[in-house]
């Protein structure tokens, strides 16, 4: 076992003073926390979609996927019916879709945004990475959000890039 010198058994890393927990510090944490840049899709009377960085594969077999949603999102009311959903990762060509999709009262399937009707009839942005549809299995209450489970039914994971990363507050691409 290699032991980097500042963490060698019996030493104690200095961390900093301890705050109460709070909406504002949870932000200041995971805003820390690098993550990957998702777009979840649905449809009802017309698409609907918002960016996502809580998207987690929860089991291999089945196939299980799970995001969390705020219910005072624009999307929340489609997603809370929706039978189906599509998961889209981004690529880091695609800031501005990831912009576009997290901006309150944009227009999200319009001009700009390339896509077509997939599987189950769930809206599939085109140029992604890799996108999956899933058929919800769950809604499960968290605070103002809902976390959603889904099981995977079809999907494409051969899209070109690399991906684009949420970190500190904007969007990222991997450096070399």
């Amino acid at each position: 076992m290699t032991v980097t010198p500042d963490l060698r058994p019996g030493t104690v890393p200095t961390i900093g003073a301890p705050r109460q927990a709070s909406p504002d510090l949870l932000r200041s944490v995971f805003r820390r926390h690098a993550a990957g840049v998702a777009v979840v899709t649905a449809h009802g009377e017309r698409p609907v979609g918002f960016t996502a960085t809580s998207l987690n594969s929860v089991a291999a077999e089945p196939p299980l996927i799970s995001f969390g949603v705020g219910t005072n999102s624009s999307s929340w009311p489609v997603l809370a019916e929706a039978e189906h959903i599509g998961v889209h990762i981004l690529g880091e060509h695609q800031q501005e879709l990831a912009a576009t999709f997290a901006r309150s009262g944009a227009d999200r399937f319009g001009e700009g945004t390339r896509w077509s009707l997939g599987p189950e009839g769930v809206p599939v942005l085109d140029g992604v990475l890799a996108w999956l549809v899933c058929r919800v299995v769950a809604r499960v209450p968290a605070g103002d959000h809902r976390i959603v489970i889904a099981q995977a039914v079809a999907g494409d994971p051969d899209g070109a890039g690399r991906p684009l990363l949420y970190h500190h507050g904007r969007f990222n691409a991997l450096r070399d």
